[in-house]
C-alpha cells in the first residue's frame, strides 16, 4: 500500500468539484500543475470521473474504479509509494479514510449546486498546513497542501 495517498482536487470557492456528474470541466487553470505532481504516479478515479475526460492521462498508471470495488484492496495492489485519489466525490467519499495528504486548489467560481467535493459524509479531520503552490498570481489561484491527521 502507498506511504501518501493524496486527494487532488479543483474545487469551486463553494466547495464543489464539478456543476454535475457529466460536467466536461474546462473552468480549471490548474491542469498543467496536476499533470506535473502526477506524472509517474498511480491515479485513481471513479468511472463516472473516467467518461469526462476528454484526453487519455499518459505516464500514469490510471485505475478505474466502481462502487462494488473496495478501496483497501485497490490500495493493497498498488506497488508505488505515492498515489493519487482524482475524483469524484464519490471516490473520494470511499477513499477518505486511508488518505495523507490533500491538495486542494479554490477556484473563483460559485455553483451554488453541484458535486461536493465529499459526496458522501466523512468523519470529520484536522489538517495541518503543508505548502502553498502558486497556480497563476493574477487570477488568485493557489493550490493549498495539508496533511490529514489521523487519531
Amino acid at each position: 500500500m502507498p506511504s501518501e495517498i493524496i486527494l487532488i482536487a479543483a474545487v469551486t470557492i463553494d466547495g464543489f468539484i464539478a456543476r454535475h456528474s457529466k460536467e466536461i470541466i474546462t473552468w480549471t487553470k490548474d491542469l498543467p500543475l496536476f499533470k506535473d505532481q502526477t506524472m509517474g504516479h498511480p491515479i485513481i478515479m471513479g468511472s463516472n470521473t473516467k467518461d469526462t475526460l476528454t484526453h487519455e492521462l499518459k505516464g500514469r498508471e490510471v485505475i478505474i474504479v466502481n462502487r462494488k470495488d473496495n478501496p483497501r484492496d485497490i490500495l493493497k495492489n498498488i506497488s508505488s509509494k505515492k498515489c493519487f485519489i482524482v475524483g469524484g466525490g464519490k471516490t473520494y467519499s470511499r477513499f477518505y479514510p486511508f488518505l495523507t495528504d490533500l491538495y486542494i486548489t479554490p477556484h473563483p467560481h460559485i455553483f451554488g449546486k453541484g458535486v461536493s467535493l465529499f459526496s458522501d459524509n466523512v468523519k470529520e479531520s484536522q489538517l495541518t498546513f503543508v505548502k502553498l503552490v502558486e497556480v497563476s498570481n493574477q487570477l488568485g489561484i493557489y493550490q493549498y497542501q495539508y496533511k490529514i491527521i489521523r487519531k
